[in-house]
């Protein structure tokens, strides 16, 4: 029997839909993997439809063709090594999630998933019907167990693997980043090895799509959970892997570990990825955004320019009278650190022919909130028409505190097709700004440096659409807001919990009942990037009508 193995891994982006451009990553990857002498070339989960597909993969024309792009793998990846692809596989009226080994042109073995994620962004119980459990396929002599992702949260899978023979685990992955989440994954493998005595290999994709990223950071364990592998996050790798075979069994041999980012970088990594892939794979080229010397249209301004560059990026001021000289000087400093191009469109007259026109309608009644959505609803009107006639995405700035409660105008400033700090709150927007002056990487396409003044930073928070406004007006202090949130939203805790944790009973009431009434806006907004558990869209999903309030 051999006594080593070669895999050569794909932590690799495909794209939803695009099958032949991702059977051409395939290629690539079998391609080098031939040349380096690999046994097997393996890629991640349903990577030759991409993923998360979602009903995508439901649709018979889209299964058939799927499977059109496998079979011309197989033939095209025949004399030389073996090729594990995760596609969907329909059978009868039966649809499974399945890792596909193809050998000397033809689909060898399968193997089916069989624990379907049907929590947080995963519908795969609505989807995918459940496979059986199954045993190990071989390639060469060598028996390897394939738990397909989420297969690795439950140790029944690889149990039964181990139990029919698997000499090591291979986990294909599509999973999808939200903070910290390393530390989980890592807990769940090493949990998997010392329970089958077995090597693992954890191979997940990277990439945008949507509002999930997958951050890759590929590892391997050896038994007893020792570390030998650990690529990189979020870059596109393709790696060769040697396993050795000992008196013991199979062991990975160790090499060079990857550095891991911290949260604060890994959050920014994942604004900037999604939306660099976000415009890569919708074909956009530039972004434009108001830039209100406000803190988080300087932060969205930034992370356009390190996703796209500065070139590919519009920034532009829509002041009326109550924009402040100081939110003036603010915006032109952040984008002439950026580097991008900067516009200056006052919004005074528009504003007044459409008060002249409201006049009559409006005559007997005082200025209140309408007026002030005026202008937000004015300043969308003039990006979008910039939008539309140069063909550059607008970007929409709302950070996930405003989000939650609504302190945004729907088809306002809420306008756009990509809010990267969607999933951000108020409060850690600040020291993301400060991480970001601080801290520079290989993989920001803008300079390094200040981007963010610091008088941008410490200024109270405000609209500017009246005189003297502040946002503490409407809402509670932004930590305050946010620790209310993080309650309501982030653990989805009720109002006892909030009170025991030792806020203002009608404080905490006050907000639930903002996020309640603006389901509706969000129902509108833009995709963002996922940056918790607690996300707006596919993590936390509640009825627009809704009359329920929390009793406690």
């Amino acid at each position: 029997m051999a006594d080593r193995f070669r895999i050569t891994l794909g932590q690799l982006n495909p794209t939803v839909g695009d099958l032949a451009g991702n059977a051409d990553l395939a290629r690539e990857a079998w391609a080098e993997g031939k040349a380096a002498g690999a046994d097997l070339v393996a890629l991640p989960e349903m990577f030759i439809a991409g993923y998360n597909a979602q009903d995508l993969v439901m649709k018979p024309a889209f299964q058939r063709d799927a499977m059109t792009h496998i079979e011309a793998l197989a033939t095209d990846c025949a004399d030389g090594p073996a090729l594990a692809i995760g596609a969907p596989l329909a059978e009868g009226d039966a649809l499974f999630n399945a890792y596909l080994i193809l050998k000397n042109g033809k689909i060898a073995s399968r193997v089916l998933k069989h624990e379907l994620p049907n929590e947080t962004v995963f519908d795969e119980v609505r989807i995918f019907d459940s496979g059986p459990l199954g045993g190990p396929y071989s390639v060469g002599n060598t028996r390897i167990g394939s738990p397909i992702c989420e297969d690795a949260w439950h140790p029944d899978v690889a149990e039964t693997l181990e139990e029919t023979g698997a000499e090591f685990l291979l986990v294909p992955n599509g999973s999808p980043y939200y903070r910290d989440k390393m530390e989980t994954r890592m807990n769940h493998m090493v949990a998997r090895v010392i329970e089958t005595g077995l090597p693992l290999i954890y191979l997940n994709m990277v990439g945008g799509q949507d509002d999930q990223v997958f951050d890759g950071a590929s590892f391997a364990l050896n038994p007893g959970g020792e570390l030998a592998l650990q690529l990189p996050a979020f870059h596109s790798v393709i790696t060769h892997v040697d396993l050795e075979r000992g008196a013991t069994g199979w062991r990975v041999v160790p090499q060079e570990l990857a550095a891991m980012p911290d949260a604060w970088e890994a959050d920014y990594r994942v604004m900037v990825q999604g939306l660099r892939d976000y415009m890569g794979k919708t074909g956009f080229k530039k972004v434009l955004l108001g830039l209100s010397g406000g803190i988080d249209s300087a932060i969205v301004a930034t992370i356009a320019v390190d996703a796209l560059g500065a070139d590919n990026v519009r920034c532009v001021m829509l002041p009326s009278e109550y924009t402040s000289q100081a939110s003036l000087d603010d915006a032109e400093a952040v984008a002439k650190a950026l580097g991008c191009r900067y516009e200056y469109v006052p919004i005074s007259e528009g504003r007044a022919a459409i008060t002249n026109t409201l006049a009559p309608l409006f005559e007997g009644t005082e200025p209140d909130l309408t007026e002030e959505n005026i202008q937000s609803r004015l300043r969308g009107l003039l990006l979008m028409a910039l939008s539309n006639k140069f063909g550059e995405m607008l970007l929409t700035t709302g950070n996930k505190s405003e989000v939650a409660v609504g302190y945004a105008t729907i088809y306002g400033d809420m306008s756009g097709g990509y809010n990267p700090i969607k999933d951000m709150y108020k409060t850690r927007v600040f020291e993301t700004c400060r991480w970001r002056n601080a801290n520079h990487r290989d993989w920001m396409m803008g300079p390094a440096g200040e981007m963010i003044p610091e008088t941008i930073i410490t200024k109270p928070p405000t609209a500017e659409l009246r005189d003297d406004q502040k946002d503490s007006d409407s809402l509670p202090d932004y930590p305050v807001l946010d620790a209310l949130l993080d309650i309501l939203v982030d653990q989805n805790g009720s109002i006892a919990d909030c009170v025991a944790a030792g806020f203002d009973r009608a404080m905490a009431k006050k907000v639930e009942h903002l996020i309640y009434i603006s389901e509706y806006k969000r129902f509108q907004s833009a995709p963002g990037p996922r940056l918790t558990k607690g996300a707006f869209w596919l993590d936390r999903r509640y009825p627009i009508v809704n009359r329920w309030r929390d009793p406690s």
